[in-house]
């Protein structure tokens, strides 16, 4: 499969943060999400990859206060071209970096032209900020997070537990999904204190209305532990490993 590499947007945004020019090119790996209880796709991860498989890192150590905004910008959309091309008709998730956005609704137009010119419904777009990195104004991400709801965007915290927004973010704004990092996973059914964490995080989730997210599911055992207590959905090696440009299949018989 030919590589999708991003291309110049500053047409399509129209502002002058995108005049930067990429020192790097870049693809994506895709990771499925399953819903464990209806046994079905809930969607995939859109996971960042150097042209030659290389890893995330080998591209996000690239990454600079310079270049960030145009980054961020790329990410969308070479994200949703590749996931279009790949026929991808669920969910698709996409990192973003907020400390990228300095205004919610301009700096959504290529996400929302990429949509649409690709033919994806802007439901299917699913939102992710790693909570462990961290954020200058954690207003100004309130802010995103809102705006992002408001065009219908799924909205979700990754890696939660992990890091710098935590509790402090809940209080002000309630994603629709909340990613539990692989970290409480790991092992969760032989861990006392790791169960009653992610027992409380369950708790906290369905009474604000959030769908939680058991992330880095590799073992049968911490499967049927979230299962056990209603987790539906689930990403990890278990169910399959991202696929280079590709989508994984996924062997439902298996949960």
């Amino acid at each position: 499969m030919q590589t999708i590499f991003p291309e110049d947007m500053s047409p399509v945004i129209g502002c002058t943060k995108c005049a930067v020019d990429l020192p790097f090119n870049f693809t994506f790996a895709f990771q499925p999400i399953v819903n464990v209880g209806s046994k079905s796709l809930f969607g995939y991860e859109a996971l960042v990859r150097g042209c030659d498989g290389s890893s995330a890192w080998s591209i996000l150590s690239q990454v600079t206060d310079d270049n960030r905004y145009m980054f961020d910008q790329a990410c969308r959309v070479t994200a949703i071209r590749l996931a279009s091309k790949l026929k991808l008709d669920s969910v698709l998730s996409i990192n973003f970096l907020p400390n990228a956005v300095y205004e919610p609704a301009h700096c959504i137009r290529s996400t929302l032209q990429a949509a649409k010119e690709s033919n994806f419904p802007i439901e299917n777009l699913m939102f992710e900020i790693t909570e462990s990195e961290q954020v200058h104004n954690p207003d100004h991400l309130t802010k995103i997070f809102k705006h992002y709801a408001e065009q219908g965007f799924v909205t979700a915290i990754d890696d939660f537990g992990a890091g710098h927004a935590g509790l402090n973010l809940l209080s002000s704004f309630q994603p629709r999904i909340m990613k539990f990092d692989m970290e409480l996973v790991r092992d969760v059914h032989e861990i006392t204190v790791k169960q009653i964490i992610a027992d409380s995080l369950i708790t906290m989730c369905m009474r604000l209305g959030i769908t939680p997210l058991a992330e880095g599911i590799e073992k049968i055992e911490e499967l049927n532990y979230f299962k056990s207590r209603g987790v539906e959905l689930m990403q990890g090696y278990y169910f399959a490993k991202p696929g280079f440009e590709c989508l994984p299949e996924i062997d439902y018989e298996s949960f």
